[in-house]
């Protein structure tokens, strides 16, 4: 059973017209860093809906902050768009979510696959910094289909400042050619070998842990790729495997 509490909207971003940052005030427990919560809104019909969002900001931060893709026709999107400042909806007091850095056993390279909104666990992660001492160097690899998705590109070079050498960071664009950036999908850029040739290190079941997180299509093939290339398994908690995995709807 969800216990609901409310929570006040303080400001609401609209990146682009399916792209919104939400930032709420409310009394909720501590969460840990990639986990998620959940939101409630009640519609004009007086019918509940609710969604599952993981947190942006680090636990250590009072103001809470969800990075949404809305979805056309979506019923949680269309109760979201009409969203104002100072409203009121329902948040879980609880979080959920095993995507964190405690689940992992300790690994020379950590790797960090998103796509999308999917960057959200990262962010929130990496600016905790609990449990990132467990290994020597964090890869983030994410992928936007345009350079306009690239919302948190600033606080990606924050983050990265704090880090120095131990985070390195390949952002791809997937369906437009840019100056500075990779250009294709994540998977293909695995497959040729890009993304390890331009770490300088290879993906290795004996040295590499990874996470994924975003279109489930992109975590599936990639899953379907490290198991089978890499021979990397499955993390559980009785049998600690390489990969740790989470779809992003």
């Amino acid at each position: 059973m969800t216990f609901w509490v409310p929570a006040k909207i303080k400001k609401i971003v609209h990146w682009k017209e399916n792209l919104i940052k939400i930032s709420l005030k409310a009394k909720i427990n501590k969460f840990i860093a990639g986990q998620f919560s959940k939101i409630l809104i009640k519609n004009k019909n007086d019918i509940n809906i609710q969604r599952a969002y993981s947190f942006v900001n680090p636990p250590k931060k009072k103001t809470i902050k969800f990075y949404i893709t809305l979805v056309k026709q979506g019923k949680m999107s269309k109760e979201i768009i009409l969203l104002k400042e100072n409203k009121k909806i329902l948040i879980s007091k609880n979080s959920f979510g095993f995507f964190t850095l405690k689940e992992i056993q300790p690994s020379k390279n950590l790797w960090m696959f998103s796509t999308g909104t999917a960057i959200g666990p990262y962010l929130s992660i990496l600016q905790e910094k609990k449990d990132t001492e467990k290994f020597k160097k964090i890869i983030l690899v994410h992928s936007v289909r345009y350079f306009s998705d690239l919302k948190y590109l600033n606080l990606i070079h924050q983050i990265k400042k704090k880090y120095q050498n131990k985070l390195k960071i390949i952002i791809t664009i997937s369906r437009e050619n840019k100056k500075n950036f990779l250009y294709g999908r994540i998977t293909h850029l695995l497959l040729n070998s890009t993304l390890e040739e331009i770490i300088g290190t290879k993906i290795k079941r004996n040295n590499s842990k990874v996470m994924l997180c975003g279109n489930p299509s992109m975590v599936k093939e990639m899953f379907n790729i490290l198991t089978k290339n890499k021979k990397m398994t499955k993390n559980l908690r009785k049998k600690p495997g390489n990969i740790i995995r989470e779809n992003y709807w």
